[in-house]
């Protein structure tokens, strides 16, 4: 059928032809009412010719012009005229798809941009029951804004087995001619070739086609003539998408393209959020292989972006601040004779954000798998974390972190099952070193994490000792509903804060309650035990928790590190049993010598006994490790400020403050290295932002008052505090004012309260403590808290 220019349809005056298709003739016409230009498609009269064909083409195009989204072609009206059914419907000017791959594959920035788009457009439509069914890459454009618009919803016509029939015993020359059924064959899910109506699942392969037709320049499936192409789609395994497909990217197209309806994504939305995540974590067309010589892939960066490591990064280039430690590290430090390596967050592309603790769990699992295989060196769970979302090479993280090399990957999460992809990338010579993919049942995943951790260990050449391949070699099996607990667990646990401490707890609680019998769980529950004793709300019977949840998980399995440092932390700030506790630690970091919580800790007691030389080794060691955690880093100018060097003491505090600005210990440390130097403006300033962002940090500022001289302002402060309740965080705050302002008595009282917190024998060694350590009661206080004589190297 041919319209001359001027032919009016209705409202719409024809002004010429755009193209043809299986459902009709478009031709750019005159709206005449709105003055605008439209795309109006002309149906033939025998797509017509049955009433109830008819009156359901017409239903289904007046539901899909209810879609209104800014990458799908809006209709704008459904009519007849002179005996002709039209659709009206907006004029999108641009390339097709089709037309943009033909010069070969699109770059991976633009291939996420697009597959947003179109996934976004498709979720549109789903979520109001439109389904293409004619989804493909001719039928979307390319607007001269690099948008994409989606065209012809719910306009395809529907197949019947005659017509499937028809397509597959075309010829190859038939496949490329525009608008019959064979040149939609390539897109066709199995499904539909089998003669079962189209569902959202079936645009999700379509989509899953295009997806890997853009990012490669091909199609995935492969046929001389239709039979061939049918075949290939429904029997034959999907070819493997090449290297320089990041991925987390390969995964989604993977699973777009599953035989099974039921295990590909359900609606576009679950696609979206999937490419939402790997844009969030970095594959960026702006950081190409053109500048630093690399693949996509090997440039490839994880999930949502962090100023504060950025600001670190920056500061560590710079030498700032820590310069010091980089010194002393060089100089000595045995952890650096180990290969060093960092897991990068794993990105979660299920779809699901409920389902990212799975993707978090597996990243410290790994972490933790790593640390124990002696060869290593593994950067700490918080500093990985921090480049969560980083938008930074992989050269550039290895480096801020001082890593070799570099292991990332995905995880899916579909009922039961979990598919894993992870990588490995040496850094320095930026190139892969290893990849592999993994589908396990959920209970298996312990098993799949040894995998992963023997297979990286082989490909960075180390070898493992007997003792770790046979730990590797148990059978690990686990019951799902308890690793779940376990893992959600954890992934609050790990957030650092008591909020999430207390989430934690009651994770853990619920994975015993499911498993009596997984060490895992009792190992959570003994970890979020010591956290909670060393907050601000510390309950009185949490040490004596943590103590016995560590016994029962040591009796199920006793290569678990970080329940040797969890109950070396009770042992130590609970029972004062200080040589109980060191055998623990050094049991714990023989076990896993990355373990940067148990160095950490160790520390302390050194500096309690008067060890100077390996409090300073163990809490450097510790910031090797975990240089990005800002309560690490902290503690570093805090131990400074022990050992007199008050400069060191406010770099690192400020250090500090710049990666974690409302961090309230470290404006607390920072008042005291301040308040050490005689800088008392600047100290009472730190001191008040401290009780600010902590109001339990509060008795900081009455020490600092006591120490500048202003004696009433220092005991309005106390009888602030004065006012809460007692508490074994509250004693220990009211003593340290008490000493500060001469006030023994007092000081001894709340030095003696019961139940003690975890810090009170560090009084000994704090800012201030001269009165104290003069009083002739102090010795007593000394034997109670099963202290010697502190030697006189202590500098105070």
């Amino acid at each position: 059928m041919t319209l001359a220019p001027g032919t009016t349809l209705g409202p719409y005056e024809v002004q010429g032809a755009l193209g043809a298709g299986g459902m009709g003739e478009v031709w750019r016409a005159r709206d005449t009412r709105l003055e605008r230009d439209v795309a109006l498609k002309v149906l033939p009269a025998e797509t017509l010719a049955d009433e109830t064909a008819r009156a359901r083409l017409v239903r289904e195009a007046r539901l899909a012009s209810q879609l209104n989204h800014p990458h799908i072609c809006t209709i704008y009206e459904v009519g007849d005229a002179g005996g002709r059914t039209f659709i009206a419907m907006e004029l999108v000017e641009g390339q097709t798809l089709t037309a943009r791959v033909a010069g070969g594959a699109l770059p991976v920035g633009q291939v996420l941009r697009y597959g947003q788009q179109l996934a976004q457009a498709l979720g549109h439509a789903h979520s109001r029951g439109v389904v293409h069914r004619d989804f493909k890459s001719q039928n979307v454009v390319v607007t001269p804004e690099d948008q994409v618009k989606v065209l012809d919803f719910g306009l395809a016509k529907r197949l019947t087995t005659a017509d499937v029939a028809e397509a597959t015993t075309m010829s190859l020359p038939s496949l490329t001619e525009p608008g019959v059924v064979a040149g939609t064959l390539a897109y066709m899910a199995p499904e539909q070739l089998q003669g079962k109506p189209a569902d959202a699942r079936s645009d999700i392969w379509a989509l899953g086609v295009v997806l890997y037709e853009i990012v490669t320049g091909k199609r995935p499936f492969q046929g001389r003539t239709g039979f061939e192409l049918s075949s290939a789609i429904l029997s034959h395994p999907l070819t493997p998408l090449p290297s320089s497909v990041p991925a987390p990217l390969a995964a989604v197209i993977d699973r777009c393209l599953a035989k099974e309806p039921g295990a590909r994504y359900q609606r576009g939305d679950e696609v979206r959020a999937a490419l939402e995540a790997i844009q969030a974590g970095g594959v960026d067309h702006a950081l190409t292989g053109r500048k630093l010589g690399l693949s996509r892939r090997a440039l490839l960066v994880l999930t949502a972006g962090l100023a504060a490591a950025v600001v670190v990064v920056g500061a560590l280039s710079a030498g700032l601040g820590l310069g010091v430690l980089r010194d002393r590290l060089r100089s000595g430090a045995a952890t650096s004779a180990r290969h060093s390596i960092a897991v990068l967050p794993f990105v979660n592309l299920s779809g699901d954000p409920d389902q990212e603790f799975i993707a978090d769990g597996m990243t410290d699992a790994l972490i933790a798998d790593l640390s124990r295989i002696r060869a290593l060196r593994v950067t700490s769970l918080t500093s990985a974390m921090k480049f969560k979302g980083a938008r930074q090479a992989l050269p550039e993280i290895a480096r801020a972190l001082k890593a070799k090399t570099l292991l990332t990957g995905s995880v899916i999460r579909e009922a039961d099952r979990v598919s894993i992809r992870a990588q490995l990338y040496d850094a320095a010579a930026e190139q892969q070193l290893w990849t592999e993919s993994y589908v396990r049942e959920f209970s298996s995943l312990l098993v799949l994490q040894g995998e992963v951790a023997r297979a990286v260990a082989g490909a960075v050449r180390v070898r493992l000792r007997p003792d770790e391949e046979t730990r590797f070699a148990r059978p690990r099996q686990v019951n799902s509903a308890a690793y779940e607990a376990y893992l959600r667990g954890m992934a609050h646990l790990n957030k650092g804060t008591l909020a999430e401490a207390k989430n934690g707890l009651a994770c853990f609680e619920e994975a015993v309650a499911e498993d009596p019998a997984d060490p895992l769980a009792y190992a959570g529950l003994a970890l979020a035990h010591v956290e909670m004793a060393h907050s601000a709300e510390a309950r009185t019977d949490s040490l004596v928790k943590a103590k016995a949840a560590a016994a029962t998980a040591l009796k199920l399995d006793d290569s678990l590190a970080e329940v040797y440092a969890a109950r070396a932390m009770a042992e130590a700030y609970l029972e004062w049993n200080w040589d109980a506790a060191l055998r623990d630690f050094d049991r714990a970091l023989d076990v896993d010598p990355s373990l940067a919580v148990a160095y950490f800790h160790r520390a302390w007691l050194h500096l309690l006994f008067g060890r100077m030389g390996q409090a300073e080794q163990d809490q450097l060691r510790a910031w090797e490790l975990d240089p990005f955690n800002p309560e690490i880093v902290a503690h570093v100018g805090a131990l400074y400020s022990h050992l007199g060097r008050a400069d060191e003491a406010i770099a690192e505090g400020l250090k500090t403050l710049e990666m974690a600005p409302e961090f309230p210990l470290g404006y607390a440390f920072l008042a005291d290295s301040y308040g050490r130097k005689g800088m008392y403006d600047e100290a009472i300033a730190a001191a008040k932002k401290a009780g600010e962002l902590s109001p339990r940090l509060r008795w900081y500022l009455g020490r600092v008052y006591a120490a500048a001289g202003r004696k009433e302002e220092a005991r309005a402060v106390l009888a602030e505090l004065s006012q809460a309740k007692p508490s074994p965080f509250g004693a220990l705050g009211r003593a340290q004012v008490c000493i500060a302002l001469g006030d023994m008595d007092e000081a001894f009282r709340w030095l003696n309260y019961e139940p003690h917190h975890a810090w009170v024998p560090w009084t000994t060694v704090l800012w201030g403590a001269d009165a104290l350590r003069k009083d002739p009661r102090f010795p007593e206080l000394r034997r109670r808290w099963n202290l010697p004589p502190q030697p006189a190297s202590v500098s105070h």
